[in-house]
């Protein structure tokens, strides 16, 4: 059972809210009390709606003492209460914590592990893979950074992505993504087991991170080209070393301005990320970092090309429609994430 008292202290201040954006705030003020009223009135429809139940469960109690009304109570008591169960889980979940960075955009940053060029020709599939379900969802999909092979594989890529949710929905593809297949690189039709390693990172905000100028190292250097008139002819790319940590951040657009700006924003994210692991390493000591080393054998999928399936090893899950998910069918496999999230959440609460 749900405390009444914690359910009127978030109606209430929704109306307190509500009644505020009424009145006529400035604009900062506005936007933040717009922010949180968004936020609450899914929890409040639903309060709403569990509290009517509850309602309509005890007035029905209450005919059965007339005779009157006895048989119309002993037809809808039974209905009332199979859905009461339902209704309490679905109050729960959204009165679970909500992470305050689901919201923002993303960062996508994927490397080939384990498995040379094959690897790297992977590390381009989920590159377009994730290219197809942000089209697919109306996100914006930006390339910010891209390091490609002689074949075309991806050496390293960073992505930015922007739409509604999209941090939420993409976080859960953080670590090793593992593929068996028969490469195209291979003469003797043996399948071979190569490995990617995904990040997700939520787009930082300039209040979420404070670099001091002296804790910045800033180089420029010639970019490295595919070849033609462009390679080689100025010294535009950038990198970035934060002392403090050691991460080194690099962007090699033709323009040094924008490189300084991606790099900044690269670097920013993954700040942002390290001080969201440590808040959870200090909540759970079990934590596992999110990428890993890329060694196949420290993988949350594998994609197996023979076979047609897809495993998602957290959760036990497995598709056997590879084709449509490497098209960007995702949400399959996301929205079975977010369920086993959301329940391992409702246990800790219990």
């Amino acid at each position: 059972m749900i405390p009444d008292d914690r359910l009127e202290q978030i109606v209430q201040r929704f109306q307190f809210l509500e009644a505020k954006m009424n009145e006529g705030a400035s604009g900062d003020e506005i936007a933040s009390l717009g922010r949180e009223y968004s936020e609450l009135r899914p929890v409040v429809e639903q309060i709403a709606a569990y509290r009517q139940l509850s309602e309509d469960l005890a007035e029905a109690q209450e005919m059965l003492a007339d005779p009157d009304m006895r048989a119309l109570a002993e037809e809808e008591l039974p209905l009332l209460r199979a859905r009461f169960p339902d209704a309490e889980r679905a109050l729960q979940l959204t009165l679970l914590p909500k992470d305050a960075a689901d919201s923002r955009p993303a960062m996508i940053e994927i490397r080939p592990g384990t498995g040379g060029e094959e690897a790297a020709l992977f590390a381009g599939d989920l590159l377009r893979m994730y290219q197809r379900h942000a089209e697919t969802n109306g996100w914006r999909f930006d390339i910010i950074e891209e390091n490609q092979t002689e074949l075309g594989g991806i050496k390293e890529v960073v992505a930015h992505v922007k739409g509604e949710g999209v941090f939420a929905r993409l976080k859960y593809e953080s670590g090793v993504h593992r593929v068996q297949r028969v490469p195209t690189t291979e003469s003797g039709g043996r399948i071979h087991t190569s490995a990617a390693t995904v990040a997700v990172l939520p787009e930082a905000e300039d209040v979420d991170v404070e670099i001091a100028s002296g804790d910045l190292r800033i180089d420029t250097m010639r970019s490295s080209g595919a070849g033609g008139q462009h390679v080689n002819t100025t010294d535009s790319a950038v990198r970035i070393t934060h002392l403090p940590t050691g991460l080194v951040v690099t962007s090699s657009e033709k323009s040094q301005h924008r490189n300084r700006e991606i790099a900044m924003q690269v670097l920013k994210a993954r700040l942002f990320d390290l001080e969201r692991q440590r808040v959870d390493d200090a909540r759970s000591a079990d934590r596992k970092s999110q990428v890993g080393s890329g060694d196949r054998s420290e993988r949350i999928r594998t994609y197996n090309f023979p076979q047609g399936r897809m495993t998602d090893h957290r959760i036990n899950l497995t598709l056997y429609k590879l084709d449509q998910v490497m098209a960007g069918d995702l949400d399959e496999t996301i929205n079975a994430l977010t369920a086993d999230a959301q329940a391992r959440q409702l246990a800790e609460m219990e």
